[in-house]
C-alpha cells in the first residue's frame, strides 16, 4: 500500500513543532523513510511541501534541512494572526453554517467552565480548537489552508503562557461566537482583533528544542491523515 505524501508530511511536521528535529538539523529522505516506516517517494513529497511552508530549507552540499527562522520572521507571524483571524471571523459572521454555531458554542461553555474549575491543562486546547473552528466556518479554503500554517508555525517558535484571567479570555471567545451566530461582521472581526492583540504579550519566543527520540510510524491503520 502506497502511503499518502500528506500523511508523512504531517507526521515530519509534528515532529519539526515538537522538536524531535533540531533547527539547523539535515533530513535525509533515507533516515526519514526509515523513522516513519514508508519509501522514499512520499518523504520526497513531503520535504517540497514542507520546504514551501517554511519548515524545511535546502542547503548547497546539505540537501533537505530544517529551517532556522529568524526573530524577525517569528514576529511576522504574529501580524500575520492579526490580519487573518480577524479577516476568518468576518466571513464566519457571513458563511458559518449551524453546526460550525454548535461547536463554537460548545467550546465556549467548556473553555468557561473549566476556567471558573482553574483547569488550565485544558484551555490551550480547547482555544485550538475554537480558534480552528472559527477559520473552518469562514469557509475559504485558502485562508483556512494560511491560517492552519500559521498556528503549526507559531506553536513551532513560540511559548505560549497561559493567561492571568483565563474567564475573561473565554468571555471574549463567547462575544466573537455571538457576533458571528448575529451575521455581524464587523463586530466579529473588531472583537477577533482584540483579543488577538491581547494574547500577544503570552507569547514567548522558544530557544532551540532538544532532539526527542519518539518515532512515528506511519504505514498502519492509525496513521494520521
Amino acid at each position: 500500500m502506497r502511503i499518502p505524501a500528506h500523511s508523512v508530511c504531517t507526521a515530519i511536521r509534528d515532529d519539526i513543532v515538537s522538536g524531535a528535529f533540531e533547527r539547523g538539523s539535515r533530513l535525509t529522505e533515507e533516515v526519514l523513510a526509515r523513522r516513519y516506516g514508508v519509501s522514499r517517494v512520499p518523504v520526497r513529497e513531503a520535504l517540497r511541501t514542507l520546504e514551501s511552508e517554511g519548515f524545511v530549507t535546502t542547503r548547497r552540499h546539505a540537501g533537505a534541512c530544517v529551517a532556522e527562522p529568524t526573530d524577525l520572521e517569528a514576529a511576522d507571524l504574529l501580524e500575520l494572526r492579526l490580519l487573518l483571524e480577524p479577516l476568518a471571523a468576518a466571513r464566519a459572521a457571513g458563511r458559518r453554517s449551524e453546526a460550525h454555531l454548535k461547536v463554537l458554542r460548545g467550546l465556549v461553555r467548556l473553555g468557561q467552565d473549566r476556567a471558573r474549575r482553574g483547569q488550565g491543562e485544558d484551555l490551550r486546547s480547547l482555544g485550538g480548537w475554537f480558534h480552528e473552528t472559527l477559520a473552518q466556518a469562514s469557509a475559504s479554503p485558502g485562508l483556512i489552508a494560511l491560517l492552519t500554517q500559521l498556528r503549526h508555525k507559531v506553536a513551532w517558535m513560540y511559548a505560549v503562557e497561559a493567561p492571568a484571567r483565563p474567564a475573561e479570555a473565554w468571555a471574549e471567545l463567547g462575544a466573537i461566537t455571538d457576533a458571528v451566530a448575529r451575521g455581524d461582521a464587523e463586530r466579529a472581526r473588531s472583537l477577533t482583533a482584540l483579543h488577538a492583540e491581547r494574547s500577544f504579550s503570552a507569547h514567548r519566543l522558544r530557544g532551540p528544542a532538544p532532539v526527542r527520540t519518539s518515532q512515528h510510524a506511519v504505514n498502519t491503520a492509525s496513521a494520521r491523515t
